[in-house]
């Protein structure tokens, strides 16, 4: 399994539903994601710059370059797009972060 991090943007007073979200996060999205080989994927909040810091494993043989398209992706960055900074395509920005330290 191999750990990545990225960083995204949620747009100011929208913690509240993004965490409700995310909460009631759609079964199909969660076959989907699982599907795809992603495991083990949390999110957390930097509240005072509302930065996103999300890690997740995937498997080696992952699929997560198809996931962007999945009607059920594509849905998702929809209804979120009104909480957190966009594309044009209304996927999430995102910035890849690299690894600097990792204790086993």
């Amino acid at each position: 399994m191999e750990t990545i991090a990225f960083r995204m943007t949620l747009k100011p007073g929208m913690r509240d539903e993004y965490e409700r979200r995310h909460r009631e996060i759609w079964p199909e999205l969660v076959e989907a994601l699982r599907h795809a080989g992603v495991r083990d994927y949390w999110i957390f909040l930097d509240e005072p710059t509302g930065q996103l810091f999300a890690t997740l494993k995937r498997a080696a043989d992952h699929g997560m370059d198809a996931l962007p398209d999945l009607p059920v992706m594509r849905k998702w960055w929809d209804s979120m797009a009104e909480l957190m900074e966009t594309n044009p395509d209304r996927s999430p920005v995102q910035a890849a972060l690299v690894p600097v330290f990792h204790l086993p």
